[in-house]
């Protein structure tokens, strides 16, 4: 029994440090430097004590996970890998298989419904509350100033005689010449001569706020009028021509674009709040603060 129990611990620390390398550090618990092995492991070894306190009280005996709620857990971690051959090497140059994965996923959505278990008596944050928390907090409805934007871009590479640099700006100061006279012409200049893929939509680029764009470009369009064609702008890409369609500007988040979503984030906020009560109560019990 003993020996059972040390390997599914082993087999569950070899499953969070997969889950952790992957998540954090975009790699493979063998493409880890040794500080964010040391790091990894140390995140690993605290989910599981948190993980074995919870699962040790009475209340997790009252939740189960349902089969088909873990078997669609299981499948979201197969779906980061591009084949089944490839999650199967995964798992097994990790030490792990499909069953023990299974049983650490397992072990991971109980916790989830035992804290859900303990938050379920949270009431509903009311929309009085809501509202009074977007009138004190108005900061967090801002929204930036945005302009939509239309680009045409020649590019510079100096194996085509067309795309020199001489050629290059010769060419887009030309159609820039046919913009000034025909400004509404934007979209078909864009079609036939712009090289970037947005000239398929007639070098729509779209809605964008400021700091979204190279930012010799970023420079230009927030200080152009709404309607306005930019002069030429180089780049490492090339030139550019902006045309600033329209400006969006900064305002607040209507309370009634937000209100349900802000009930929801706001007893979401109180359930995580009743969660780490419970939570810091369980693990200041002397039985877990010895085994911490």
């Amino acid at each position: 029994m003993a020996m059972q129990a040390e390997m599914a611990r082993t087999d569950t620390i070899n499953y969070r440090l997969l889950r952790i390398a992957s998540e954090r550090f975009g790699t493979n618990p063998d493409g880890m430097s040794p500080q964010q092995t040391r790091e990894a492991t140390d995140i690993a070894r605290r989910e599981m004590f948190m993980e074995g306190a919870i699962l040790q009280q009475p209340e997790a005996r009252k939740v189960m996970v349902p089969q088909a709620e873990l078997d669609s857990a299981v499948q979201m971690i197969r779906k980061r890998y591009v084949s089944d051959e490839e999650f199967e090497d995964a798992l097994a140059a990790n030490g792990l298989d499909e069953q023990t994965l299974r049983f650490a996923v397992e072990r991971e959505l109980r916790v989830e419904a035992v804290l859900n278990y303990i938050s379920r008596t949270v009431d509903t944050v009311d929309e009085t509350e809501a509202r009074l928390f977007y009138y004190l907090h108005p900061e967090k409805f801002a929204k930036e100033e945005t302009r939509v934007v239309r680009h045409i871009l020649i590019t510079i590479n100096q194996e085509f005689a067309e795309n020199t640099e001489a050629n290059a700006r010769a060419r887009i100061e030309t159609i820039r010449g046919r913009l000034k006279k025909h400004p509404h012409r934007f979209e078909q200049q864009a079609l036939q001569h712009s090289e970037c893929p947005s000239a398929l939509q007639g070098g729509l680029i779209g809605e964008v706020k400021q700091g979204t764009l190279y930012p010799e470009l970023d420079a230009v369009l927030f200080r152009m009028d709404a309607g306005q064609l930019s002069e030429v702008i180089q780049t490492d890409n090339g030139f550019h021509i902006l045309l600033c369609e329209a400006i969006k500007p900064a305002s607040k988040a209507p309370l009634s674009d937000v209100l349900p979503a802000l009930q929801e984030q706001l007893t979401q906020r109180q359930r995580v709040r009743e969660q780490k009560r419970w939570l810091k109560q369980v693990l200041s019990t002397p039985a877990n603060t010895t085994a911490e």
